[in-house]
């Protein structure tokens, strides 16, 4: 039996068993062969990135098969609690162990050039006391200081909007365990600074 469990603006997941299906959606407004390139590109690349993500130790569902023709990845179905929720719900303590492993993820992902592309706590996924990183359909290949530092604004305002009243300690927890893992940590840091800058002068503006 299949079910599906969500619609996004550019993919369908489906569960089949244990499996979990993820088919990118055709966009009626481009032309078709430019859909059907882009579609199976964005294919190719997200499975390229997940499995070299899993090459170098970060915790993600294991693929089964890729189908570029259908635009399909037919993936592990890692059923456990969203940090969403859990970040939200748990102690101090864990909270703050929680994130350290996040940071730890998240700095080899960057050490290796893997940028995520939407690092929110709904695409990590706890799960037998390990921490698994989902959803690389917004994922590049890119060691560049600032793609790195785009990618942790995108987790910084995650933070702010799921988890603002413990921002503080979230944050600095993260920080604790990506510097163990990235070398570029503090220019990393230094360009999310210059990042967040140039958007409050253009709020400002």
């Amino acid at each position: 039996m299949v079910k599906v469990i969500k619609r996004g603006a550019e993919a369908i997941l489906f569960l089949e068993g244990e499996n979990l299906i993820k088919e990118r959606i055709k966009k009626s407004y481009r032309i078709s062969q430019i859909d059907e390139k882009l579609r199976k590109e964005r294919t190719r690349k997200e499975a390229r990135l997940m499995t070299e993500a899993q090459r170098v130790g970060i915790r993600i569902p294991r693929i089964i098969s890729v189908d570029e023709k259908n635009h399909k990845i037919v993936m592990e179905y890692i059923e456990g609690e969203r940090l969403k929720e859990l970040l939200n719900e748990t102690n101090d303590k864990e909270r703050e162990n929680l994130t350290i492993e996040i940071g730890k993820g998240i700095g080899l992902m960057h050490e290796n050039g893997i940028i995520h592309g939407d690092l929110t706590t709904s695409n990590m996924i706890f799960k037998d006391n390990k921490i698994f990183f989902i959803d690389f359909g917004l994922g590049e290949f890119s060691k560049k200081i600032e793609d790195l530092a785009t990618d942790l604004s995108v987790l910084k305002e995650a933070f702010k909007s799921t988890h603002f009243r413990y921002l503080n300690v979230l944050w600095e927890s993260f920080i604790k365990g990506y510097r163990q893992t990235n070398t570029n940590w503090e220019k990393v840091l230094d360009s999310l600074e210059d990042i967040e800058k140039r958007g409050r002068y253009v709020k400002r503006d």
